[in-house]
């Protein structure tokens, strides 16, 4: 068949009845639904369909599982593995907004964060809220960072999402508009090839409140994407994006796969594919990886 509709639940969240479920709703619309493919027991199976497009199939999913925490993504079955991955880092591979965490040590997360969450839900300009939240951090020592970096921590399936694309062939960077002193060091980290993001200026040890020119912002996120694809022969058919601000939108709705992950409003309602429940894990399951073909980090 020539889509594939793919279900992933935290570990133990998916059954058999769910499946049938979705699968009946699926041919009450007048699909051809296929038999279930278990790709992670209780937790991830594929469903192969025809005639219906995919935004029907995710639709139909979605009333079908009635509330249950299970993510539904539907792909061509054709090309599903991707071999170009572009990820966004806060609050996608690491679970923190890098830049709020610096403000705590300002006394200004609370302020800092609401820039952030309006910014990244598309309500302000990207360039503008950055330039604006980090000249309230002039003269912060860098032992701030320091520590921020200390208490960051990697998304659950992030090491598994690179190592495995990584090991299949595939390309692997991180693209931000944090900062680079994190990105370095969580792709050394995580295992991506490389990294782009902004540049915090600093002066006798302090944060002298000025980003470094040029701002990597949304525009700059696509012409990434667009760059390493023609970089590497690839289609954009062939990469994946993942990210969950506004920032990001632009490189999620050009790639073949685009994936909002538990993402603002704004981007969820936009993307063709979310994952609100299950881990980055979920974006291997989606390209029809088997639980024993990832590799665990």
């Amino acid at each position: 068949m020539s889509q594939i509709l793919t279900l992933v639940a935290p570990p133990g969240g998916l059954s058999q009845p769910l499946l049938h479920r979705v699968r009946d709703a699926l041919q009450a619309l007048g699909a051809t639904a296929g038999a279930p493919d278990w790709l992670a027991p209780e937790e991830a199976a594929d469903l192969p369909f025809d005639g219906l497009a995919a935004e029907q199939a995710i639709a139909a999913a979605t009333t079908a599982l009635d509330g249950a925490l299970v993510d539904a993504i539907a792909t061509p079955a054709e090309g599903r593995r991707k071999r170009l991955l572009l990820a966004d880092m806060d609050s996608t591979i690491v679970t923190s907004e890098t830049l709020d965490e610096i403000a705590a040590y300002a006394g200004l997360k609370e302020p800092i964060a609401e820039i952030t969450r309006r910014s990244m839900n598309g309500e302000l300009d990207f360039r503008q809220a950055l330039i604006e939240r980090v000249g309230m951090l002039q003269g912060l020592p860098i032992s701030a960072l320091e520590r921020t970096w200390e208490a960051t921590a990697l998304t659950a399936g992030a090491l598994e999402l690179v190592a495995t694309m990584r090991a299949n062939g595939a390309h692997c960077a991180l693209v931000s508009g944090g900062f680079t002193f994190f990105t370095g060091r969580v792709a050394d980290l995580v295992g991506f090839h490389a990294h782009y993001s902004n540049t915090l200026e600093i002066a006798d040890g302090k944060l002298t409140g000025k980003v470094g020119e040029p701002i990597l912002d949304r525009d700059a996120k696509l012409a990434t994407l667009k760059r390493l694809a023609a970089e590497h022969g690839l289609p954009l058919e062939a990469a994946l994006t993942v990210g969950d601000g506004a920032n990001d939108l632009a490189m999620i709705q050009a790639a073949g796969l685009g994936v909002a992950f538990r993402a603002k409003p704004v981007v969820a309602a936009a993307a063709r594919a979310r994952v609100d429940h299950a881990d980055l894990r979920a974006l291997l399951f989606a390209q029809g990886y088997r639980a024993a073909e990832i590799i665990g980090g």
